[in-house]
């Protein structure tokens, strides 16, 4: 029987409130050896809706599950009409007031690594190195084949030129770059096969129903045990593939904060949760520190 992944979450438990007060973060941080973990949260500033807060696509959209692309040709044409729409809005965006403070506090020595669960690349381009792509990069395109790895930018301009005059009107576009599409828009929208192969063609991000790769989670896991403290930036913790990097830290003795506007599936194993938008919460930490976000200077 196909199970469904788990895309909803509602407490059923009291947990502790959050706080408007960053200075635990400041705190942590002022010792250094941080860990933090992104979630979609930290890109809405950025025009990415996230897909669980106020407005999340979660609301008007169910994401395209890996059973379903592998398993039919109807799904995978309906992914890449909307997929390639929304890449050219999604590529678009630029990193936010949350992203450079999370490179300004790399800069200063104050992190031991950057794992996100996000696939927009908005962490690299503010200046972050070494970023953990948990759930992998929507700029990179792989053969379920024969394991080609190619430039999104290419097929970009593949599926262009093979749909010349394709320019539906989305309803919105989703944390995976998914624009909102309706069948009738979709239409007979062409896909093109891998160049080397002929094979299936599939973003190399983790979709939902997919397991990230073990090599993958057993590095994280090792930062987690490196780490001081564990952040969390603008993620719920649904899904469990950070979530159990959070139990891990927490399990560990060592301190997880949270920021993030609404409640979390992590919140009971967090020593504070800042209820506040990501990017002034970020700044004002950035301020307490004296680490300026904007920029390459030192302080």
């Amino acid at each position: 029987m196909r199970m469904r992944p788990t895309l909803h979450w509602a407490p059923t438990e009291d947990l502790p409130p959050g706080t408007t007060d960053p200075e635990p973060v400041v705190h942590a941080l002022s010792a250094g050896g941080v860990l933090v973990l992104s979630g979609a949260g930290i890109s809405t500033e950025s025009g990415i809706p996230d897909y669980r807060g106020e407005g999340g696509s979660l609301s008007r959209h169910t994401p395209m599950t890996y059973q379903d692309f592998t398993g039919g040709a109807r799904a995978r044409r309906r992914y890449w009409a909307r997929s390639h729409l929304g890449w050219r809005t999604f590529g678009r965006a630029r990193p936010n007031a949350g992203h450079r403070a999370v490179a300004a506090f790399a800069r200063h020595g104050l992190l031991s690594g950057v794992i996100t669960q996000n696939v927009d690349g908005l962490h690299q381009a503010a200046g972050s190195e070494d970023v953990v792509e948990l759930h992998g990069s929507l700029d990179r395109v792989v053969c379920l084949s024969c394991g080609a790895l190619s430039p999104r930018r290419e097929l970009a301009r593949r599926l262009e030129e093979a749909n010349a005059g394709f320019e539906p009107v989305a309803a919105g576009i989703n944390p995976d770059g998914d624009a909102d599409l309706t069948d009738d828009q979709v239409g007979d929208f062409r896909v093109v096969p891998c160049t080397v192969c002929g094979g299936i063609l599939k973003p190399d991000v983790v979709f939902f129903g997919e397991a990230v790769p073990p090599e993958r989670v057993e590095h994280c896991r090792a930062l987690v045990r490196e780490a001081s403290s564990l952040l969390v930036l603008g993620s719920s913790l649904t899904v469990m593939s950070g979530l159990r990097f959070v139990r891990q830290a927490a399990q560990a003795g060592k301190p997880v904060l949270i920021v993030n506007r609404d409640p979390t599936r992590g919140d009971r194993y967090a020593v504070t949760r800042v209820a506040l938008p990501l990017g002034a919460a970020l700044t004002t930490v950035a301020d307490r520190l004296g680490v300026p976000v904007d920029g390459r200077a030192t302080a």
